[in-house]
């Protein structure tokens, strides 16, 4: 969407028009498009509200029922931190009593809502013009937080105690950087901004290697609702004390649960043994952040191979830092034994995982011909190394 679309908008009309729209349903749109052009609204305005009708609903999501206030650009969207995860951030600010922030590459504006929520003086830098347009409408609400359409490196940032960095992480060919020193602004600002203000934090993507993170940083890997969204950065009075990497499990919505943390102080040690009674499939998030010794100690169980993201043990703990599932078979992985296995047991329907193995998925099922002649009874299978060999996991997940 462009200036011209986003301008319309902020009329008078545009926003009567917008607001008047119901939610948006793909079947109907070009219908209710047609409706509204023939009732005399201007067709530039009716294209730019039933795109704002369409982004609305699919970042409720992310924003809940905030979004039905906001606007949005696709790709802002698409890189907006869900406000679950904004308020996380914000509360470091808080917790270090850092009263101004500086939201530099603000985007739509999420995390700014997010500070100015805590109470913050915050300026939103953007230096695209239609975004810097779509966060100054998304932030109305806040007397707190002033927009500023301008480059993020070359803002004067005197009087602030604090940053935050959201650097876009998409070269040119659109491919995501898992190299913060290939974002726009690239980690070298970042750090540079870490030598002059007490308190910077900067996100990245959850990919990040652990070797690029840099000496005196935080890493923390978050996860909502099982899938990882994001790493951040963070240094000075952000950091905390002794912890290099940590990953935090946010609920999904909905969900009657609170965020819970791991970090790498005190990190126990492991081994590798048997399938035990129970698999435990650590949250993504803590095994980015190489954390699944952790998981392993809680539940007081051990690794199934000493390179496998895998947990087993004879005891149940119930953990949003794991998904857990009951073992109900354990043998080498072969074609032809999987196969009779399942067929022996009516499996009709078949979940495969799989992690630390060549073998794809999809191929496989294709191989195993799984037919519902077999029965209706429905397996889950994980594919992977047991103590250095081939193995499937025949399991059962424990829900509740």
């Amino acid at each position: 969407m462009d200036l011209a679309g986003i301008s319309g908008l902020l009329t008078e009309i545009g926003w009567a028009l917008l607001e008047s729209l119901p939610p948006y349903r793909e079947d109907e749109a070009l219908a209710l498009g047609e409706q509204l052009r023939q009732a005399g609204h201007d067709p530039a305005l009716v294209a730019a509200a039933l795109t704002q009708s369409r982004l609305r609903g699919a970042a409720r999501g992310k924003f809940g029922p905030f979004a039905d206030g906001m606007l949005f650009t696709a790709t802002g969207l698409e890189q907006a931190t869900r406000l679950s995860v904004a308020a996380r951030h914000a509360q470091r600010f808080v917790s270090a009593g850092i009263d101004r922030v500086a939201d530099l590459g603000c985007g739509i504006g999420a995390d700014s809502m997010a500070l100015a929520t805590f109470d913050r003086e915050v300026l939103a830098v953007e230096r695209d013009e239609v975004t810097a347009a779509v966060a100054t409408m998304n932030l109305r609400h806040w007397p707190e937080a002033t927009v500023r359409c301008a480059d993020a490196t070359t803002t004067d940032l005197t009087g602030f105690g604090g940053a935050f960095v959201d650097p876009a992480r998409r070269g040119e060919t659109g491919k995501r950087l898992l190299d913060p020193r290939l974002g726009s602004p690239p980690l070298s600002f970042v750090l540079d901004l870490a030598a002059r203000l007490p308190a910077v934090g900067v996100k990245t993507a959850p990919g990040i290697p652990h070797h690029l993170v840099p000496e005196g940083a935080e890493a923390q890997w978050i996860s909502v609702a099982g899938e990882v969204v994001e790493a951040g950065l963070w240094f000075g009075l952000l950091a905390r004390d002794g912890v290099r990497r940590s990953a935090l499990v946010v609920p999904g919505d909905g969900e009657e649960a609170s965020p819970v943390e791991l970090s790498d102080t005190d990190l126990p040690t492991v081994g590798a043994g048997p399938v035990a009674d129970y698999l435990y499939e650590p949250d993504g998030a803590v095994i980015r952040a190489g954390l699944v010794a952790q998981v392993a100690a809680m539940v007081g169980g051990h690794l199934v191979d000493p390179t496998i993201a895998y947990v087993t043990s004879p005891t149940l703990v119930r953990s949003p830092l794991a998904r857990a599932y009951t073992v109900e078979d354990v043998f080498a992985f072969q074609l032809k034994t999987l196969r009779s296995w399942l067929r022996d047991r009516g499996i009709g329907r078949l979940t495969i995982k799989k992690r630390g193995t060549a073998v794809q998925p999809e191929q496989l099922r294709r191989q195993l011909k799984v037919s519902a002649a077999w029965g209706d009874a429905e397996a889950t299978i994980v594919l992977t190394r047991v103590s250095g060999r081939q193995s499937v996991i025949a399991v059962r997940p424990i829900t509740g």
